[in-house]
């Protein structure tokens, strides 16, 4: 039997009628088998009609039954579960379906070694859709490709290639008997039993294998090309056939009301006619659910009994109720899936409808297309023996107890109670629990009654089911008894507190009764009184409730109070509430009530609510609301349609001619006149002349011609638009930076800025022509581009729209693009901006079209796993409604949330001229009291479409309004030009405004006029009324008077030639090509722009726009988002003055003055901030195109802010970057030539005023301009005022809530893709911030199953944010595209600065002056020559600019005038170091911050290494200058061990290895490499990977003992040589000391290893470099060769490696026989000079390559902290040492602000008081033994820091007395600048200065050793009264001295003239003696 069902072509029903009796007879558990015949004969033939699927938006939710506690009913009204596909899997044969024990069936065992995974065929290729939707299938010509259905994964669509004769045609007839088909994964062919077929492709069965019931859908190509679910297979009729005059509607699945209609009303998840069974999430119903359903699904068969209740214990957790929405006719009149409508239903027989518990409030309950066919066999709905036969019209509605229970997530479930055994018998239905619905119920009433669900069961409908309506609106406020503990401790209430279902009952009634006649019940408004009602509970009577017991007795209603209270309640509602009691069921109650509505006179006024009441004894009190109101009725069935769906309904109006009846009604005017012929009568009488376009009135008239040829005047005042970034957007996009920032900043490495160079973006727009252009246009004038390298200047206008992609059908291409661009790019930080990303965020699988065709996409892009993976793609989402984005699955972090600043209220807004005029101003607007206001209702117009609602009952209310309001506008045309009857038939308000529109042009010379904007969503009604009005104008002829334009977001704006003509010679600089993209660039064009589509897309419009009508937008209108998009379009920049005037507050209170003050001073620093010029000073190196940029900087105080602290965080760069670096807009970044001026700039920058650096108040108020609009300085008729805005009544009703006291548009469900989490909540107030708002939405919503974030969560648990999307909200049309504009540029500048790095520029001392004295040299040496160096003097002067401020050293060469000279340098002292901005090149140096692929191994260490990959090595060696042993500590990574020697037995360090001085190897440094550093672990430069080409080089750090941890954490990969702790205080000179000794030590332990090897001693490398840690980059000058890039920049130098520069120095000949080579310091001066000698013997700083062997006997003083390269340079010097400098290189050096030696604080030894006073240079020494301060810093940094102060006081005679220097002995101290130092070395043989003739005015001997004696110092002459200072480490050496060097002679000493440094002797002070020359 298994393919028996397809049959011959025309099997007859006879054999299938019989085939099916016989089969079920035998699986039936009944004796008595249903008769054949009364199948056969007793049924009715059906239309073969298009199946329609109900949508399924909230799977899994299940039906609620009884109240445990109400239990002892029997059971009744089962309401069952089903399958998600349960529409599509009706032929499942479960053996669920009857009461008989199920067949086996035994599957064939698969052959041996075949596959048998599911989804995968025998041969193992994978069938699943998901995995071949996008492969090339091959299908045989004649074959199909077809889905099958796996019960084991039901989650899947497996994919078949099936012979076309055996599948059915579209009526499921004339299918083949039999299967033919083939495999499309492996290939094979010709199965010929679909048995043998579904063993090869693993279907697994249970059953016996059938085509009909596994093959299930045809499979398409979707647009993109991909294979996916198309509609299903219909078989053997089963779904099309229809009883005569029958229909039913089966329920989709069992569903909770809590998620039907969530939105109370409103456009909530509701009916869509294509059904999804793919999505993964909704596959979850348990067995249990299955088989009740399988057991009493009766809704195929037309004699459907009532399925029997199942009792409270059978509640499995999967469970709930739902009550559905029976609507028939949906009053939509629903289209079926292929576009096609339902037929009307008025005219059919009785019809009884399925209470359909589909989630679809909107849905067709009793559609005739949704019939059912005969049963087929083991049909579910066969109830042999069945007490009571069911009149074959009845098809009952599954009675649903809404209240029971719920599955919504904040609800409580029981816990899963065991199923009962045994089999569920069908039930009798009781003949309460049905109810006909009277025919022609509509008709005879005009009114479609909706029941609201109450508490209890509700009836089975049957009849002419058409004519009511469903609502869950208010279903879920009375699900308080659910409500779980967490939402009641939220919300501080206690469970006791919840109020009984009389209460309820009753609270219902009094709601309804305040309503006025034109308000309709809204969920928000009731949830919030019941909340009110609970909280309002006296605190006295809560306290005394006991936990559990229930209100106190005062509280409660009994239940025969109960209907004389409800009587009482309703009695004062006019008669507009009635409350009906029955004892037995509703469905009494609801049948009286549909039979007196069809019964009542029609002159007899109906009730608006009828509250119907059970009290049934056994089930306790129960009711449930019919609304009767015309208004009210028509209100609620309308607001259950979703957008599309009403979009869908009215285009199927217009489509079937329903609406012809409503055209002819408006052919005639009130009057009586055919419009028509008037309208041609008149064009007649005006013949070929119209009326004139400008400067005249309406009945002045020319001739066409000459209109056609009329040219306005030219408009001077016109510019072009010049986009500008005004101080809200500015502060926003600097909020922006910061969030970006702290996640870079967060630790959880989910964006590393440093490693970015670049920044490229790609903003995603609705798909909307208009906005497109907009956004391109932006982006063209705003620069951008060009400001980020993007585009050169001149391809901008070309290349702006590939920046900008429409979400649309090609948006897949374009972005695949991008995600490649973003993989092929890890340097370059890519921003996705989804701009208005509230439109369509439908989830990509939801499969839900009712959102529209293009659904997904935003989805498909926003989340796809390239946006959420990529670690260089930012996400920021933008929106002016982003209530969407924020539920409980939002995947932003509410941190990551930048929210506009907004004021309070206008008056607030500062002294601003133009001021923000936005939603909650346009609210405010009504309490101003002015005749004319901005928000307004059109009452007549309302009175007009309350009577043709009445009228036409079965049509739209849309249409109803859209074509009045085209009459409305057709009559005021003519009214206002031929026919000034028709002034009394139009209302106030369209009048006003046509007059106003078609005035304006008239009176203005150049033809300018105003826009008015006419929304009409439906593009069918839109296209009829630009026909009509176009029509009409053109016959009054007004067609050059003004324009009438369709604005659909599908298409290009499009006027006509002489209008664009007219726009062109405004703009006055136009191309002849040229026409308007944009309406903005519609400025001042008198036109109507009918506006439609779903949504408005965030368009910006011009300021002529005047008026908005919205009175289309009325009660479909009811979520937050839906309603204040539309007030959205007429937000605008207003005048101040317009708004005070009305305001009355000219006279600003003095706080608020105080506010505008201050705000005035904060936007004047920001002018000031941003319009810095550039700097003067700008220079460029020479590898990188414009390289070094000034960033509008001044280059001094460039890292000033944000570098004070220690720790240089992302977040303080930002702030460096946007308040100083942030280039203003019209400085050009870092491509520009120096001289580039602002103005080249895309960018437009108000100049500063021409009154110097104080910019004046006034200069400012470019602040204060409106950011959104263009901002054209063009016409207006007078200052910017605010949109008028005309609205529907029940728009303005919420809008305006605030003076009738109704519920505001803020507290509306926020949108209709979220539903709320919980029937209570707080309240919600208008007057919260957009941050609070947000935080209130993400505890209170959550998405709907088709929201794209859904999938954001598991189980109760949202998954987690993404971490690099940010959300930006602001008000519409308040500038949010400037803002993400400006942004991408200053994150650019931020980056930019992250990549730049500020060098010092400072000149070298008394350079000139060297250069003449040198010897001549070819400025083309490469190396020094040997004899030239050796017969050059020696250069005593240091030139290092650091020297400026200290001592000079004394020369017989002239210098500068040391007096004028050294007075400047004394000003400058505290200055600050010039500095200079610097773009780091490739050959840079790096601190920790830098992150790259090339070198991330050599600063990093890999994730499986740990601390303990480094080794730690002691390394002892004797220095006689230490007096003993010294050991080290060497920590080495166990990848740098290649460079140490090691014993072999314990693995002691023996040395570091050194190469030979004739080693060659181009991809090594022979020199070990040596940086001291001390506080810098983050900022020091000590990544030298780049700086050296990744070239092999031995680096070693050397640090402090304490500092260790610290740099061994920042440089896991790095050497570091600890200092011994004793050091821990020293200064730099004890680290050049050691890195000196060591090397000396290692340079013997080398020498002798490599001598056994047989190298000689001489051979091995004495070099070692010594290297700041702030040495950033090196260049070249005077280079021959000259790139195009630095010629453009300096034609002298260029920048090159570390390695360059020390390889070539290793190179030089005679290397050996140097001591030291350095290379000089680079300034901009010396980048410009013209070249100079090459060599020179002179100081050499900072980078020095020291021979250490030669320089054995010469030391660093291990003491010195300042000045110790001076000191060490003169020793060398002086010891006859050879020292050069390579002028043709350079060092940059970077400004580090912290560590160094800086980091000393002078501070007391013993602190007093907590404020530190500061200590004068004067406190640092001290008389011994005296009671002074002493203080906790080292002796020797005392006494060098008060030396460099009080020179004035030792050496009173050397003060600029430079031919009379201080002589000092073996050192050189800094001992101020005012004084000249005379070095005289005591060794003998030593090179000396010649002193003949040279009179000292002071001497200085500071911790003399025994070359210094007594007879020396009688070779030196000193004035009178010169001064001396003799220093030693105590008291007694400095006695010793003076004796031993017979100082008393010649010098006279006091005792007070001893002196200590002031440290305690725990500190060992130094002590000093200071004497006059006798």
């Amino acid at each position: 039997m298994g393919n028996s069902y397809a049959g011959q072509l025309k099997s007859t029903r006879f054999e299938e009628a019989l085939h099916n009796s016989i089969e079920a007879s035998l699986r039936s558990n009944s004796v008595i088998p249903q008769p054949v015949f009364s199948q056969l004969y007793l049924e009715q033939q059906t239309l073969n009609l298009e199946d329609i699927k109900p949508k399924i938006e909230e799977l899994n939710k299940e039906l609620s039954l009884h109240y445990p506690e109400r239990g002892n009913h029997k059971l009744l009204n089962e309401q069952v579960t089903n399958e998600v596909d349960q529409e599509e899997e009706d032929e499942d044969e479960d053996m669920s379906e009857t009461n008989s024990p199920p067949i086996p069936y035994t599957e064939k065992p698969a052959p041996e070694g075949s596959c048998t995974v599911d989804g995968f065929c025998q041969a193992g290729r994978d069938l699943r859709l998901v995995s071949v939707s996008m492969e090339q299938i091959e299908v045989p010509a004649g074959f199909e490709l077809v889905g099958a259905k796996s019960p084991n994964i039901p989650e899947h669509i497996l994919v078949c290639a099936v012979d076309k004769r055996f599948l059915p045609d579209d009526n499921g007839k004339n299918a083949l008997l039999g299967f033919s088909g083939n495999c499309v994964g492996c290939g094979e062919k010709g199965f010929r039993y679909f048995t043998e077929f579904s063993n090869h492709i693993n279907l697994k069965l249970a059953t016996q294998p059938k085509k009909q019931k596994h093959l299930k859908y045809y499979l398409v190509k979707n647009s993109q090309g991909a294979l996916s679910k198309g509609p299903l297979i219909i078989w053997k009729e089963c779904k099309t056939r229809q009883s005569a005059g029958l229909s039913f509607v089966k329920p989709s699945s069992s569903r909770s009301p809590t998620m039907s209609q969530e939105n109370g009303g409103s456009n909530g998840c509701s009916s869509s006619f294509i059904h999804t069974a793919d999505s993964p999430s909704s596959r979850t119903q348990t067995s249990s659910s299955v088989s009740l359903y399988g057991s009493l699904d009766m809704s195929r068969d037309r004699s459907l009994a009532k399925p029997p209740a199942v009792s409270s214990q059978l509640v499995t957790k999967n469970q709930a109720t739902a009550p559905a929405a029976a609507r028939a006719n949906g009053s939509a009149n629903g289209l079926s899936k292929s576009g096609k409508a339902g037929m009307s239903i008025s005219s059919q027989p009785p019809q009884l409808a399925a209470h359909s518990t589909s989630h679809s409030p909107g849905y067709s309950a009793a559609d005739p297309a949704m019939s059912a066919g005969p049963p087929k066999k083991r049909h579910r709905g066969w109830y042999p023996g069945s007490p009571v036969p069911i009149p074959a019209t009845a098809v009952p509605v599954p009675a649903v107890r809404p209240v029971a229970r719920s599955s919504e997530p904040l609800l409580s479930a029981p816990a899963p109670q065991p199923m009962v055994s045994g089999v569920l018998q069908p039930q009798a239905i009781p003949a309460a629990e049905t109810v006909i619905v009277p025919e022609n119920l509509l008709n005879d009433s005009g009114v479609r009654p909706v029941i609201l669900i109450g508490y209890g069961t509700l009836p089975y409908f049957y009849g002419n089911v058409g004519d009511i309506v469903v609502s869950p609106l208010l279903v879920n406020c009375y699900k308080n008894p659910q409500l779980n503990g967490k939402t009641l401790e939220k919300l501080g209430m206690a469970s006791s507190q919840l109020l009984s279902v009389e209460s309820m009952i009753l609270l219902t009634l009094q709601y309804l009764v305040r309503l006025g006649s034109d308000q309709i019940p809204l969920r928000e408004e009731f949830e919030q009184i019941v909340l009110k009602a609970m909280q309002g509970l006296p605190l006295q009577e809560r306290s005394s409730l006991l936990p559990g017991a229930g209100l106190p007795s005062c509280y409660s209603v009994s239940q025969a109070q109960l209907p004389w209270l409800a009587r009482l309640t309703a009695s004062v509602s006019k008669d507009s509430v009635h409350v009906l009691v029955t004892h037995n069921s509703l469905g009494e109650g609801i049948s009286e009530t549909l039979r007196s509505l069809s019964e009542i006179p029609p002159q007899q006024r109906l009730p608006d609510y009828v509250v119907v009441i059970c009290t049934s004894k056994m089930r306790g009190n129960e009711f449930c609301v019919l609304v009767l109101g015309q208004y009210q009725s028509r209100a609620l069935a309308e607001s259950m349609l979703t957008t599309n769906e009403f979009l869908k309904e009215i285009s199927y109006e217009l489509i079937t001619g329903k609406v012809s009846i409503l055209a002819s009604h408006f052919k005639t005017t009130w009057l009586g006149d055919n419009l028509d012929k008037q309208l041609e009568w008149f064009q007649q009488r005006r013949g070929d002349k119209v009326v004139v376009p400008f400067r005249g009135g309406v009945h002045d008239c020319v001739q066409s011609q000459e209109a056609a040829a009329m040219m306005p005047m030219q408009d001077t005042g016109s510019g072009n638009e010049v986009f500008q970034i005004y101080a809200p957007q500015l502060n926003v996009a600097r909020k922006l930076l910061s969030q970006v920032c702290s996640i870079a900043d967060s630790g959880i490495q989910s964006l590393d800025l440093g490693r970015f160079c670049k920044v490229d973006f790609m903003i995603l727009v609705p798909p909307s022509e208009v906005l497109f252009h907009q956004t391109a246009q932006r982006v063209r004038q705003s620069g951008v581009l060009v400001d980020l390298g993007l585009e050169e200047a001149a391809a901008i206008h070309q290349k702006a729209e590939k920046y900008v992609v429409r979400l649309d059908n090609d948006v897949h291409s374009k972005f695949e693009a991008f995600v490649r661009k973003v993989k092929q790019n890890p340097y370059t930080l890519f921003v996705l901006i989804h701009d208005n990303s509230h439109v369509d965020l439908t989830s990509l699988i939801s499969g839900s079209v009712s959102h529209g065709e293009l659904q997904g996409l935003a989805d498909r892009v926003i989340n796809c796993r390239e946006a959420l993976e990529s670690m260089n793609l930012l996400v920021l989402q933008v929106s002016s409604f982003p209530f969407t984005l924020q539920t409980q699955q939002s995947r932003i972090s509410v941190y990551n949330e930048v929210h506009w600043p907004l004021r309070e209220s206008i008056e607030e807004s500062g002294a601003e001229e133009q001021v923000y005029f936005g939603l909650n101003d346009y609210s405010r607007s009504l309490r101003w009291g002015v005749a004319s206001p901005v928000l307004r209702c059109d009452e007549a117009f309302e009175k007009m479409v309350n009577t043709l609602l009445e009228r036409y009952p079965r049509l739209h209310s849309m249409v109803i309004r859209s074509y009045l309001l085209i009459q409305q506008y057709t009559e005021a045309m003519m009214a206002l030009t031929s026919m000034t009857s028709l002034r009394d038939h139009t209302t106030p308000e369209t009048l006003g405004i046509l007059d106003d529109l078609i005035s304006m042009p008239g009176k203005d010379k150049s033809g300018r006029g105003h826009m008015l904007i006419i929304r009409v969503p439906s593009l069918q009604l839109a296209m009829l009324a630009r026909e009509r009005l176009e029509e009409v104008r053109d016959k009054l002829g007004l067609q050059y008077r003004f324009e009438i334009i369709l604005g659909s977001p599908s298409s290009e704006l499009c006027l006509a030639k002489h209008f664009i003509t007219r726009i062109k010679a405004w703009r006055c600089s136009e191309s002849e090509d040229w026409v308007p993209r944009t309406y903005e660039d519609l400025e001042g064009l008198p036109c109507i722009v009918i506006l439609t589509g779903k949504d408005p897309l965030g368009e910006t419009f011009p300021r002529s726009l005047k008026y908005c009508d919205l009175r289309l937008i009325d009660s479909s209108y009811l979520t937050r988002t839906a309603l204040e998009q539309e007030i959205g379009l007429a937000c605008s920049y207003t005048s101040r003055q317009t708004i005070q005037e009305p305001l009355g507050a000219m006279d600003l209170p003095v706080r608020q003055q105080e506010k505008a003050n201050s705000s005035e001073n904060d936007s004047e620093e920001l002018h000031i901030d941003l319009e810095r010029p550039q700097s003067n000073g700008s220079a460029v190196t020479g590898t990188s195109v414009g390289s070094i940029t000034e960033n509008g900087v001044s280059s001094s105080s460039a890292v000033d802010s944000s570098q004070k602290t220690s720790s240089l965080t992302f977040q303080n760069m930002a702030s460096s970057s946007a308040e100083k670096g942030a280039s203003p807009p019209g400085v050009k970044q870092g491509c520009d030539s120096q001289g580039s001026q602002p103005a080249s700039s895309s960018v437009s920058v108000p100049q500063p005023s021409s009154c110097g650096a104080s910019t004046s108040p006034s200069s400012s108020s470019h602040n204060s301009r409106r950011p959104s609009q263009s901002t054209q300085e063009s016409w207006s008729p007078q200052a910017a005022q605010p949109r008028t805005v005309i609205l529907s009544r029940a728009a303005y009703n919420l809008l305006g809530s605030e003076s009738t006291g109704q519920l505001h548009s803020s507290s509306l469900l926020p949108h209709a893709d979220v539903t709320w989490s919980s029937p209570l909540r707080p309240l919600f107030y208008r007057g919260l911030s957009t941050e609070e708002q947000s935080l209130y939405y993400r505890q209170w919503t959550s998405a709907r199953q088709h929201h794209a974030d859904c999938s954001n969560q598991v189980g109760q648990e949202a998954i987690g944010f993404h971490p690099r999307r940010l959300l930006l909200t602001g008000p519409p049309q308040v500038g949010k595209t400037g803002a993400y504009l400006q942004f991408l540029r200053i994150v650019f500048r931020m980056l930019i600065r992250l990549l730049e790095v500020d060098v010092y520029d400072e000149e070298e001392v008394d350079e000139d002056v060297t250069e003449s004295s040198e010897l001549t040299q070819s400025s083309n040496d490469q190396w020094p020559d040997i004899e030239v160096i050796s017969n050059m003097p020696f250069d005593l002067r240091p030139h290092d600019p650091k020297s400026r401020h200290t001592s000079p050293v004394y020369t017989e060469k002239p210098t500068k005038s040391l007096q004028g000279y050294n007075k400047q340098i004394k000003r400058e002292v505290s200055a600050k170091r010039e500095t200079v901005s610097i773009m780091l090149t490739k050959y840079a140096t790096h601190n920790t911050f830098h992150h790259c692929e090339q070198c991330h191994h050599y600063t990093e260490a890999s994730p499986a290494t740990q601390l303990s990959d480094t080794t730690l090595h002691a390394f002892t060696f004797s220095s006689s200058m230490l007096g003993g042993e010294v050991q080290l500590h060497f920590i080495i990574p166990r990848s740098k061990e290649n460079y140490f020697v090691f014993s072999q037995q314990g693995r002691q360090l023996e040395s570091m290895r050194l190469p030979l001085v004739s080693d060659k190897n181009a991809d090594v440094l022979k020199s070990p490499i040596f940086t001291p550093t001390t506080g810098r672990h983050e900022h020091g430069l000590l990544n030298i990977f780049h700086a050296t080409e990744g070239a092999g080089h031995l680096h070693v750090l050397v640090v402090k003992e304490y500092e260790m941890p610290l740099y061994r954490k920042y440089w896991p990969n790095h050497i570091l040589l600890v200092l011994p702790g004793i050091f821990n205080n020293t200064g730099v000179g004890a680290a050049r000391f050691m890195i000196k000794e060591l090397s000396y030590h290692n340079l013997e332990l080398e020498r002798n290893r490599l001598e056994e090897l047989g190298v000689r001693r001489q051979e091995v490398w004495p070099f070692i470099l010594i290297m700041d840690d702030s040495s950033v980059l090196w260049n070249a000058h005077n280079v021959q060769e000259q790139t195009s890039q630095s010629a453009d920049a300096s034609p002298s130098f260029k920048n090159i490696s570390l390695k360059t520069v020390l390889q070539h120095m290793e190179a030089t000949p005679k290397i050996t026989q140097y001591a030291m080579c350095g290379v000089r310091k680079w300034s901009r001066r010396l980048a410009a000079k013209r070249p100079g000698a090459p060599f020179s013997r002179c100081h050499i700083h900072d980078f020095i390559l020291l021979n250490i062997d030669l320089t054995q006997n010469v030391q660093y003083d291990l003491n010195r902290y300042f000045c110790e390269e001076v000191d060490f340079n003169l020793r060398a010097n002086s010891s006859g040492l050879l020292i050069c400098r390579f002028n043709n290189f350079s060092l940059m050096k970077k400004h580090i602000p912290c560590g160094g030696h800086k980091d000393f604080v002078i501070k007391p030894k013993i602190l007093v008081s907590d404020n530190l006073t500061s200590i004068s240079p004067s406190q640092y020494v001290c008389a011994p033994d005296s009671e002074h301060m002493l203080l906790a810093v080292p002796a020797q940094f005392l006494l060098e820091k008060f030396l460099q102060h009080s020179s004035y006081k030792l050496f009173p005679k050397a003060i600029f007395n430079e031919k009379s220097p201080v002589l000092a002995i073996d050192c050189y101290l800094n001992v101020s600048s005012e004084v000249s130092i005379c070095y005289m070395s005591s060794r003998p043989h030593s090179v000396n200065l010649n002193h003949e003739g040279l009179v000292f005015s002071g001497l200085l001997l500071y911790l003399c050793d025994s070359f210094v004696v007594a007879d020396l110092l009688k070779k030196f002459k000193f004035l009178k009264g010169a001064t001396l200072c003799v220093i030693c480490q105590d008291r007694s050496s400095l006695r010793q001295t003076i004796v031993r060097l017979e100082l008393e002679d010649e010098w006279q000493f006091r005792l007070r003239d001893e002196f200590q440094t002031a440290n305690s002797s725990d500190d060992r002070p130094l002590y000093f003696l200071t004497g006059r020359h006798t």
